[in-house]
């Protein structure tokens, strides 16, 4: 179920770009396991910020925003072929990941910020926290694998 086909599609363009890194870097039973858990991050932290909202949560966006989160930590200076339009201007450009997701992020919290004064049916706190889930939680699995290397040499 989601909020239309635009938002399904974002929804899969950004899994398409971002998500077979990941599931190469877990593997494909651990990376269902790690998306699941920053859909659940992602719905725990809507709830938290918006505990008497009456609209309801669809779509996948807080679990695909954690592979976002996770993808900015193992993956900062990759570049990501990206549509840049600027009134008429149009191009593709590669733009290092840390940038665009760092844009994409500041996006969500901007939006959460003008959302919160006007309403709205955007679950844009859901976006944030699967993407903080997936960042926090990649940089302690990173952590401990290095700190694993480290002990074996």
């Amino acid at each position: 179920m989601h909020g239309g086909i635009l938002h399904l599609g974002g929804n899969m363009l950004y899994l398409w770009i971002f998500g077979n890194n990941i599931e190469d870097y877990f593997g494909p039973v651990r990376f269902i396991i790690f998306y699941l858990v920053a859909g659940l991050a992602a719905a725990f932290v809507f709830i938290a910020f918006s505990p008497n909202s009456n609209i309801p949560m669809v779509g996948a966006s807080g679990a695909v925003s954690g592979v976002l989160g996770a993808y900015l930590v193992l993956y900062p200076r990759a570049r990501v072929l990206t549509l840049v339009w600027i009134f008429y201007f149009i191009r593709l450009v590669h733009l290092p990941a840390k940038f665009l997701l760092g844009f994409w992020f500041f996006y969500q919290l901007l939006m959460s910020l003008m959302e919160t004064a006007g309403g709205g049916g955007v679950a844009w706190m859901a976006h944030i926290g699967g993407f903080a889930f997936g960042f926090l939680a990649l940089r302690l699995i990173v952590r401990k694998r290095r700190r694993a290397e480290i002990r074996i040499d």
